[in-house]
């Protein structure tokens, strides 16, 4: 087995599906051995890119995958690849143990359809688990204390750069 070091980061995603009232999708992981209480279960979509797909067509597709919308608008990106390690503790169980983190380009992208398109427990695509159990709208602001805290500064920074296009 490969020293954590010496693990590559996962290429991913991140999509930050912003309301008319200018709220943010957030949702109720179904789980994660990375969970550490009932505060820190909430996040934006994200996913993994595939080999050879661009990372915009990736973010639309995840976005689709886990909540069934497809009713945006995209308004920026991050134009960095933020980055993230797992813990230690349970590195060697997520994703098999073959990576020590995720590097994300992350968007932000205004929903322009109803809520009722949005559907977490039986989302677009077909053939995936469920990743949230819930969802709800909340300020920007508030997202960096709802994710795992090895997520935070990733969140944070998220925040900080589309922070013009929300309320709150």
């Amino acid at each position: 087995m490969a020293r954590y070091e010496d693990l590559p980061y996962r290429t991913c995603v991140g999509m930050m599906l912003i309301n008319a009232a200018g709220l943010v999708f957030i949702g109720r992981r179904a789980g994660g051995i990375e969970h550490v209480d009932q505060t820190h279960v909430w996040q934006m979509p994200q996913g993994g890119v595939d080999p050879g797909e661009d990372t915009w067509e990736a973010a639309k597709r995840e976005l689709y995958e886990e909540t069934s919308v497809r009713s945006v608008e995209k308004l920026g990106e991050v134009p960095d690849w933020l980055i993230y390690d797992i813990p230690r503790t349970v590195a060697g169980r997520a994703w098999k143990g073959r990576y020590r983190g995720q590097r994300q380009k992350w968007y932000a992208v205004r929903f322009t359809g109803k809520d009722a398109e949005i559907n977490v427990s039986s989302p677009g695509g077909g053939g995936h688990k469920a990743e949230f159990v819930n969802w709800r709208w909340e300020p920007m602001k508030n997202l960096p204390n709802l994710i795992v805290p090895f997520k935070r500064p990733v969140y944070e920074r998220v925040v900080k750069e589309f922070s013009n296009l929300a309320g709150g």
